[in-house]
């Protein structure tokens, strides 16, 4: 394997890795708030950040709060936590460059475009937007990387 190609599967790995550490703040923000007033938290908060609770955001931001139960919250932590495991999997075996990563990156980085794309479909964003580019350039990287080391073994 070339320098160019080991440092790519690196800086994927990196990729990996910021999402995974994300998803483990997140994971263990939302099960730290399962059995907290989160509506009392965020009036109290609202003023502190110079936020006015008449504004229409702040209003909506505790509507949908309020609509969080402890069993939401929860799912959204152990789901957060779950698809951190997934990345760091994968981003240490990218970072040893195992070929079993390789694959597992392909397969699961793929299986997550539907998701993404229809995110993207029910609420346009830019960040999706360049997620999902992102995404996509790294199973189309990889996939070239995975079938050039095939036909290399088969020489």
């Amino acid at each position: 394997m070339k320098a160019r190609e080991r440092r790519m599967l690196r800086v994927i790995a990196l990729f990996k890795f910021a999402k995974a550490t994300l998803l483990i703040v997140l994971g263990v923000t939302a099960l730290k708030l399962v059995n907290t007033d989160i509506v009392s938290g965020l009036e109290n908060w609202v003023p502190q950040i110079g936020f006015g609770p008449a504004s229409h955001y702040v209003g909506y931001v505790i509507l949908k709060a309020s609509e969080l139960t402890p069993s939401k919250i929860r799912d959204v932590g152990v789901g957060s936590l779950i698809y951190a495991g997934l990345f760091l999997t994968e981003g240490i075996g990218l970072w040893l460059l195992k070929r079993w990563a390789e694959w597992m990156t392909i397969i699961i980085t793929s299986s997550l475009v539907p998701v993404e794309a229809w995110e993207i479909i029910r609420r346009p964003r830019v960040g999706k937007v360049l997620v999902l580019v992102i995404n996509l350039a790294l199973v189309a990287y990889l996939v070239w990387l995975v079938r050039k080391k095939e036909e290399a073994a088969a020489v």
